[in-house]
C-alpha cells in the first residue's frame, strides 16, 4: 500500500519548482493559475528567500508545488490508498483526497499562512528542537516553565526528536530544564510565530468561519489528520479537525506508527528535501520511503513505482 506525505513549512526553497514548470505544461498551469495575490512563480523560481520563508507566502507556495506534482503523478497512473501531510501539508493530502480542489487548496493555504501570520505579530515567540529525550520528560520540562508564559509541544516528529514552541522566555527555560531532564540538544528554529500551540487560537478562530464557506468533496482513502495521528473517526469532521490542527500538537511519530500498522509499506515524501523521509527511516524503517523534490526526482520515482507493480 502506497501513501503520499507532503512537506510543511521550514523545507522550502528559492528554485522549487523551475524545472518541473519548464518540462510539463500540466505542472506549469498550477503554478500561472494560482489563486494568489503575489507572483507565485517568480517568487518560488527567484525568491527572494527572506520573502519566500515568510509564512503567508511559504504556505501557498507549498501547496502549489504538491499540488503540481501530485497530478503530474496521477497522469502517470500513480495514486495512493492513504495521505498525510504536515501541518499545511494536511491540506495537499486532503486534495490528493478528493476533499479539495487545485485551487481550493492552494486559495485555502494561503488564508491560512496570512491568519498564522496575523496570530504571530507582536509576540515574543520561539520553537526549539529537542533531541534525545523522551515525550514524558520533555512535557516534564514544560510544565516547570509555564509559570514563565505559554510553552507546549508542538511536533511530535520522531523518537527522540519533538519541537517545543510558545513565549520565548518559557520555550528557553523549557531548553535549560530539558537539558537538566537528559535532552542531547536543544536547538532555536528560525520561524516566525508559536505554530501549533494555542497562541494560534486566533488564526484557528478565523479558519473554522473561512470553512463555512467552502464546499469539503468526499475523502476517496484516509487521511491521517496531524491533531489524532490517525483517521478521522465518527463524529469528526474535517473543518473542525483542522482548525484544532493550527493549535494543537502535530502527532507525527503517532500517524507513522498508525499508517504501518494499517498496512502502509511504500510512502512518497513530496516537497522540497528529505525531512519527513528521515521521520519514517527512524519510526518505522520497514517502510520503503521514496522523495519528490525535483522532476530528475519525479522520473525515478516513477519507474521504480512502475516497475514494482508490473
Amino acid at each position: 500500500m502506497i501513501a503520499f506525505v507532503y512537506a510543511g513549512q521550514g523545507s522550502q526553497r528559492v528554485g522549487m519548482g523551475k524545472d518541473f514548470y519548464e518540462e510539463f505544461p500540466g505542472f506549469a498551469r498550477v503554478f500561472d493559475h494560482a489563486p494568489v495575490e503575489f507572483d507565485l512563480k517568480t517568487l518560488c523560481f527567484e525568491g527572494p528567500e527572506e520573502k519566500l520563508s515568510q509564512t503567508r507566502y511559504t504556505q501557498p507556495c507549498m501547496a502549489a508545488f504538491a499540488v503540481g506534482v501530485t497530478s503530474l503523478l496521477a497522469q502517470e497512473g500513480i495514486r495512493p490508498q492513504a495521505a498525510a501531510g504536515l501541518s499545511l501539508g494536511e491540506y495537499s493530502a486532503l486534495h490528493a483526497a478528493g476533499v479539495f480542489s487545485q485551487g481550493t487548496a492552494i486559495s485555502t493555504v494561503a488564508f491560512r499562512g496570512k491568519v498564522m501570520e496575523e496570530a504571530a505579530a507582536g509576540l515574543e515567540c520561539g520553537m526549539t528542537a529537542v533531541l534525545g529525550l523522551d515525550r514524558e520528560k520533555l512535557q516534564t520540562a514544560c510544565d516547570g516553565a509555564s509559570e514563565l508564559g505559554v510553552v507546549q509541544i508542538c511536533n511530535y516528529n520522531c523518537p527522540g526528536q519533538l519541537v517545543i514552541g510558545g513565549e520565548r522566555a518559557a520555550v528557553d527555560r523549557a531548553g535549560e530544564l530539558a537539558k537538566e531532564l537528559g535532552a542531547k540538544r536543544c536547538m532555536p528554529l528560525k520561524v516566525s510565530g508559536p505554530f501549533h500551540t494555542r497562541l494560534m487560537k486566533p488564526a484557528g478562530d478565523a479558519l473554522a468561519a473561512y470553512f463555512r464557506t467552502l464546499d469539503f468533496g468526499p475523502m476517496e482513502f484516509p487521511v491521517y489528520f496531524n491533531c489524532k495521528g490517525g483517521p478521522i473517526e465518527a463524529g469528526e469532521t474535517i473543518p473542525a479537525l483542522l482548525e484544532r490542527q493550527v493549535q494543537s500538537s502535530v502527532y507525527w511519530e503517532d500517524t507513522i506508527r498508525r499508517m504501518e500498522a494499517d498496512g502502509i509499506d511504500t510512502v512518497v515524501e513530496i516537497g522540497p528535501g528529505k525531512a519527513l523521509s528521515g521521520f519514517f527511516k527512524k519510526t518505522a524503517p520497514a517502510i520503503k520511503t521514496y522523495h519528490i523534490d525535483t522532476a530528475a526526482d519525479f522520473h525515478s520515482v516513477v519507474s521504480a513505482l512502475k516497475g514494482e507493480t508490473a
